[in-house]
């Protein structure tokens, strides 16, 4: 059985990021030696990167991890494309193109752009998939094992279909990268959701175990009014929110949140093992990635998340001088650090990041392993 080739990478991104997600991907692939180009248009919320010559589809995957992308919110192998299904039967073509690639499959997703005229689809979507899975299934080519590598299909409407590959925990855990959160009732904003997502799309379980979990304390830097603070207090956490500005009642009535009334730039960390440290301030990226990387390179606090609000122009430009920040700071002493970037589903012109110090590598056991 022969391996698929893979013809390019399809990119779903929030609308308006096209122009950044094609840079990451131009990136990517030369720098993994594979020569392409990019189809989209404006505003599209899809990227089409075609390479120059069909390769080894895991070889794509090597290439272009989908960790390595901050605006791509889902990327999966492009391994063919179906057009021009006809109305009376759509399902033959369809199957009969996906049992062509001579694989199996452990799972199923769905795609679409994340556009009003794409959205217009989901009726025909929820008619047709569930013909194309009971086929799948009944021919073994979807079938229930994790170790089988993710079939996406993105729909561009209802006549033309992409057929995409992923591996389990190399691409988004949410179908088109959407993180479907439930607003919490007593939240103070909906930021609240962004840090909910950071959370889940930004760390490991691990760290998510470790970190959050009742007694621990948090510094929330321009808090107002709270949404990110709740996250931390709905936990058991004890959050010191810094903000000249209000707070939600609700939240300092709870008894886990000081209120600090300060600058976030200025104030100073407390007399106490911080494990978090996060920052939601509307500022300049590089300012707020000096401070931050100052509170974490320092050890003030073990870990952080925060925002980045970008400029309508060079974006991508400014998310390079951010990462040249950060990178500065920890050089300064040799330390090692731990950086994932993510334009959340729930950011508009922000991207979010998770930052933490990690001890430096065993240079016994590297050196051990080498000579194996």
């Amino acid at each position: 059985m022969m391996s698929p080739t893979a013809k390019g990478l399809l990119l779903l991104c929030r609308p308006g990021f096209e122009k950044e997600c094609t840079a990451e991907a131009e990136s990517l692939a030369r720098a993994g030696g594979i020569s392409g180009f990019a189809r989209t248009t404006a505003d599209s919320g899809c990227v089409h990167y075609v390479f120059h010559e069909l390769v080894d589809w895991k070889e794509a995957l090597e290439a272009a991890p989908f960790d390595a992308f901050v605006f791509a919110r889902q990327r999966s192998i492009w391994i063919e494309r179906v057009a021009d299904m006809p109305q009376e039967d759509r399902v033959t073509p369809l199957i009969e193109a996906i049992a062509a690639q001579e694989i199996q499959v452990g799972r199923l997703d769905v795609e679409t752009a994340d556009t009003n005229e794409a959205k217009s689809l989901s009726g025909f979507l929820k008619r047709f998939i569930p013909h194309i899975e009971r086929t799948l299934k009944a021919r073994r080519i979807l079938r229930d094992k994790e170790e089988l590598p993710t079939l996406h299909l993105l729909f561009k409407d209802s006549s033309q279909v992409d057929l995409g590959l992923s591996r389990l925990g190399d691409a988004s855990p949410w179908p088109m990268g959407i993180a479907r959160l439930r607003m919490p009732r007593n939240a103070p904003s909906r930021s609240t959701l962004k840090l909910a997502e950071a959370f889940d799309a930004l760390m490991t379980e691990e760290e998510r175990t470790q970190s959050l979990k009742p007694g621990l304390y948090a510094v929330d830097l321009g808090a107002a009014p709270g949404g990110w603070s709740f996250q931390f207090s709905e936990r058991g956490m004890h959050v010191y929110a810094v903000d000249n500005g209000p707070l939600a009642d609700s939240l300092v009535a709870s008894g886990m949140v000081e209120h600090v009334r300060a600058d976030g730039f200025s104030w100073r960390a407390p007399r106490k093992q911080v494990e978090w440290v996060v920052c939601d301030m509307v500022e300049q990226p590089a300012r707020v990635a000096q401070l931050v990387s100052d509170w974490i390179a320092s050890g003030k606090a073990k870990r952080c998340i925060f925002n980045l609000k970008l400029p309508m122009k060079k974006r991508f430009e400014e998310l390079k001088k951010c990462r040249q920040v950060i990178s500065s700071r920890f050089g300064l002493h040799g330390d090692h650090y731990v950086l994932r970037i993510r334009q959340l589903y729930h950011d508009r012109e922000e991207v979010t990041a998770y930052l933490a110090k990690i001890p430096a590598p065993d240079s016994n056991k590297t050196a051990k392993l080498s000579r194996r």
